[in-house]
């Protein structure tokens, strides 16, 4: 099943995610489309592993990823890792973090390693002082946005990706401010 979410990764690239189609992905792996039928049910099955397949990516380059003892630091490095991971593969990048698949819905299953991503990025904003949900939103925004303006203006750049230091100083500020009024 892992060599057909891959070959499955291959069409998105090559079609976007949107694209991907069972007949296309049957012709990719080398079987007729009935046959895949016995992997995958329907194509919002596929999406179910190819999402959680993705998560499970996002997590490993994660874990790779060094963050310094410095929880500011600590953010940062994170939202490095996280934002190169997001413009390396925009069909992954819209499958996991965009809702463009009409009628696909992640299973509770395939989104357990989103949650354990949520998670550890939660702990690294508390430990740098950012506990609350509105600062959780911010950051999901923040990282968003810049993946976005990233992908749609200047694809295989780095216009906006390069703004990551100073906007993450500015929104690890934020607390420092607050406290001060």
């Amino acid at each position: 099943m892992a060599s057909i979410v891959a070959a499955a990764w291959k069409l998105a690239g090559e079609q976007g995610v949107g694209g991907v189609s069972l007949r296309a992905l049957a012709r990719e792996v080398g079987i007729r489309q009935p046959s895949l039928y016995e992997y995958f049910d329907s194509k919002n099955v596929l999406y179910d592993a190819m999402f959680a397949d993705g998560n499970r990516q996002l997590l490993a380059r994660l874990e790779a990823v060094e963050l310094p003892r410095d929880p500011r630091a600590a953010v940062k490095a994170f939202m490095q890792a996280l934002i190169g991971f997001c413009v390396e593969d925009v069909p992954r990048y819209v499958l996991l973090f965009q809702r463009q698949i009409p009628g696909f819905e992640p299973s509770a299953e395939s989104y357990e390693p989103a949650r354990t991503f949520l998670n550890r990025a939660v702990e690294l904003l508390h430990a740098a002082g950012l506990e609350s949900q509105a600062d959780v939103d911010c950051f999901v925004a923040m990282v968003a946005g810049l993946v976005d303006a990233q992908i749609s203006n200047d694809p295989g750049g780095d216009r906006w990706v390069r703004h990551l230091d100073r906007l993450a100083d500015m929104y690890l500020d934020e607390p420092k401010r607050r406290s001060h009024r």
